[in-house]
């Protein structure tokens, strides 16, 4: 289970995706829409992170195996990709009851 510190730490993180190359203005926007967020390439984004912490996650672990690596890196390394899942699946989640929630809406 990750802590409150770490969780904090991945929902920094994912706001961080948002400042950098993520704010462009998408291909079919008019001029009124300048400011505006690619949700898409947001979200595609996340689960870059998200499988990028992973990565980072397996690569500690297979050093650790090799004698190359503390175990400390290891806990660490995991605990944000776990930080990482639990946060992109929060966000699913949302997005999810969002949908729903806007299904049931009369028209």
């Amino acid at each position: 289970m990750a802590t409150p510190s770490f969780a904090a730490g991945a929902y920094a993180s994912m706001q961080g995706m948002g400042a950098g190359n993520l704010l462009r203005k998408p291909q079919a926007a008019s001029a009124s829409e300048t400011g505006s967020t690619d949700f898409s390439a947001l979200i595609g984004k996340a689960l870059e992170a998200t499988a990028d912490a992973g990565r980072r996650s397996d690569a500690q672990s297979a050093a650790v195996a090799a004698g190359r690596a503390d175990v400390v890196d290891v806990v660490t390394a995991v605990a944000e990709s776990e930080a990482a899942i639990e946060t992109l699946v929060a966000v699913r989640d949302r997005v999810i009851a969002a949908y729903e929630e806007i299904m049931r809406m009369p028209v």
